[in-house]
């Protein structure tokens, strides 16, 4: 139970450790059965937002997690939902 936060404006412009730090933090809630991973990329152009949503959506990662939230009340975050 739980949730992780990952916020991105740290390295919102080198792609590999994007993907490196998403990575990471899927598959920790993966083992530690973390029910919501926050995912932050910001506000910003919202290319950073798309590059998040498009290696959620990619086949290998989406089998690990149960749904996608996009916060409706603030563009800069998403909510990434398991189900152990």
């Amino acid at each position: 139970m739980g949730r992780i936060r990952l916020d991105l404006h740290a390295v919102y412009n080198d792609g590999r450790a994007i993907e490196s730090e998403m990575r990471r933090v899927v598959d920790e809630a993966v083992k530690k059965k973390i029910d919501e991973v926050e995912i932050i990329p910001g506000k910003g152009s919202g290319q950073l937002k798309k590059h998040v949503l498009r290696f959620l959506m990619r086949p290998d990662v989406k089998r690990l997690y149960h749904r996608l939230e996009k916060d409706d009340k603030n563009f800069g975050r998403i909510f990434v939902h398991f189900r152990h």
